[in-house]
């Protein structure tokens, strides 16, 4: 969730940081502050709120320096203010900025309260400051220090530190939280997101789990997890330096909305061909797991997770095989049994979402015939650690409510469904038709975005509600549940989905007419259940607002607004059309409700702590 950004060179980095921070400020956070060593003492500045507030202290009082490190928070430890923004210090001579939870950080402070430490906030990571510098009056050097700290360490972080003693030098350490090196020319950086660096290098080292690393301006060291000199390869970052830019859009959500027709395309791309479904799109090992996959184990997140439980309806419908779907966080935390050749699926966006991650690392040893991700993020861990990969190529996604991932994955979910399917009895027929209603919706995507000025009108009828409900039907129900999180992510109003033949147990005694309730039509085998279900809503007062096939008929009457859908949507491709509607509606309704789009309370983009 936080951010960390580094620099070691000649030149001043304060606008290296400073930039580092602007370019992750999509994961969410609460406050941000930097620190320089210049003229070989530490200079803090800290602020609560967005990273300008920072830039506003800056340019009242700059500071320059030619080793520094910046972090934008977001609290776990302690309250959002400013005596608990990174980076944190230790007797003017330590800086620390730290990413992720040290479990055991009360036992290390009531010990160095026994030293003589004295603490000046409520976090965690103030506690690996003072470590440091107390390992260091032992230890030979400020590498040797960090490398004794780390050793203390229980818990998932990213770290990096500096020293007045060493003042041409940074350490960072991982595990449990990603963390990169750039390589620049005389200079190097760190960082935990390649994305914060893009301005100055495209040359990345990517830690892996263990690694420390010692950056120097003209070196870097690293050792792993057992203390040997680790060799981790220079890549170049796909990524280009002007990808996350807003264009002429409002907020990131409005553009990466209206950006899906060419990202599902770019998902679709070279992995389909003469109605085909290519296998090598899953990795080079990908037939040989798929030829002996019998059932699948799918374990995600928020909005991934929905994306699961929409494939869940296609894999078992058309592969014949059981499909479980699991919350990541849950499925940590339980036994579960693995039948014989069960592939096991992460889905996340970020490919850095902690609970996610550590459930990829433990179905590692667990007997999964393969593990497959389904990822946007060509540099993650997850990626990395994964034994089948396939990317989305969504483009980078900076909203913190996710919209455009969730369509390349609903679009990568499908392609990994036809391909099973065609080892289980799905005809040749068959999946030609499939894959060109997967070609044709680019086309329809676009089409439901025409719909956009409309569905603006409609937000109207919400922005003095505080109450939502969504009903869907099958394969819609998950559609339901990703519609209803989008409003609450990001208007805060109070919304949940139901299985639309759940409302008489229960639900339907919150219907009044404060209660709009959105609903998704498609002319589908469940139509005739789902307006039975409608028409309890209607008889109980509450305000419908149906997305509707234009051959679905309920009437003009008081109480109903339907919006029509373009004609012809198919089974395989309505999960993902009948999102973007849902999408929008809620983007509308924050807008109006005048609330932070991009970067909504309490929220970050990559959820990198448990």
């Amino acid at each position: 969730m936080c951010g960390i950004v580094g620099a070691v060179a000649e030149r001043n980095v304060v606008p290296i940081l400073m930039e580092g921070l602007r370019r992750l400020e999509y994961r969410g956070y609460d406050s941000a502050g930097i620190a320089v060593l210049d003229n070989d003492a530490v200079t803090r500045v800290r602020r609560v709120g967005k990273v300008q507030e920072l830039q506003n202290a800056l340019d009242e009082t700059p500071v320059h320096g030619g080793t520094g490190i910046s972090h934008t928070r977001w609290a776990t430890h302690g309250v959002p203010n400013e005596i608990n923004a990174h980076p944190h210090v230790s007797a003017d001579e330590i800086a620390i900025v730290h990413n992720g939870i040290i479990e055991n950080y009360e036992e290390l402070r009531e010990d160095l309260k026994k030293h003589d430490y004295t603490f000046t906030s409520d976090t965690d990571t103030e506690v690996i400051a003072h470590r440091i510098h107390f390992n260091l009056q032992k230890s030979g050097t400020f590498v040797d220090a960090v490398k004794a700290t780390v050793a203390e360490l229980e818990g998932a972080y990213a770290l990096a530190a500096m020293s007045t003693a060493h003042p041409e030098e940074l350490v960072i350490a991982c595990i449990g939280a990603p963390a990169v090196v750039g390589i620049g020319i005389d200079e190097n950086f760190v960082a935990s997101d390649v994305a914060a660096l893009l301005p100055v290098t495209r040359n990345f080292k990517f830690l892996e789990q263990g690694d420390i690393a010692h950056v120097e301006r003209k070196k870097v060291t690293i050792w792993d997890v057992d203390d040997n000199i680790a060799e981790r390869a220079v890549k170049e970052s796909e990524l280009s330096a002007d990808a996350a830019e807003r264009g002429n859009f409002r907020h990131y959500m409005q553009k990466e909305i209206h950006e899906q027709a060419a990202a599902v395309a770019r998902t679709l791309n070279e992995r389909i061909a003469n109605g085909k479904v290519l296998d090598a799109a899953f990795g080079p090992k990908a037939n040989d797991a798929l030829d002996q996959t019998k059932g699948i184990h799918i374990v995600a997140c928020g909005t991934s997770y929905h994306a699961g439980l929409v494939a869940r309806y296609w894999i078992e419908q058309l592969c014949k095989i059981p499909c479980t779907v699991e919350i990541a966080s849950e499925y940590r935390y339980r036994s579960p049994v693995v039948p014989d050749n069960t592939l096991f699926v992460t889905i996340s966006q970020s490919g850095e979402t902690a609970d996610t991650l550590a459930a990829l690392r433990a179905a590692k040893e667990m007997g999964y015939v393969s593990t497959l991700t389904i990822c946007n993020v060509p540099e993650c861990s997850m990626v990395r650690e994964s034994e089948l990969v396939m990317m989305t190529h969504a483009g980078p996604e900076i909203g913190v409510a996710s919209t455009k991932a969730f369509t390349t994955q609903l679009a990568a979910l499908a392609l990994l469904t036809i391909s099973i399917a065609r080892r289980t009895g799905l005809e040749e027929k068959q999946e030609k038709a499939l894959v060109a209603q997967l070609s044709e919706l680019p086309g329809l995507i676009q089409q439901v975005l025409s719909l956009d000025a409309s569905i603006e009108t409609l937000a109207e009828h919400f922005v003095d509600k505080q109450h939502a409900l969504f009903l869907g039907r099958g394969v819609q129900n998950p559609v339901a549940m990703e519609g209803a999180l989008k409003l609450k992510e990001i208007s805060y109003i109070h919304a949940e989905a139901y299985a639309a033949g759940e409302l008489k147990h229960g639900p339907l005694a919150l219907v009044d007419e404060n209660m709009p309730v959105v609903s998704i039509a498609p002319d589908d085998q469940l139509l005739e259940k789902l307006k039975g279900n409608l028409q309890e809503v209607r008889a109980r007062g509450g305000e419908l607002f149906v997305f509707a096939d234009p051959r679905v008929q309920f009437g003009d009457r008081h109480g109903i607004h339907t919006m029509r859908m373009p004609a012809l949507i198919q089974d395989f491709q309505a999960p993902i059309l009948y999102t973007i509607p849902l999408q929008l509606l809620a983007y509308h309704v924050a807008v109006l409700k005048g609330t932070d789009v991009d970067q909504p309370r309490n929220l970050a983009k990559s959820v990198t702590v448990e």
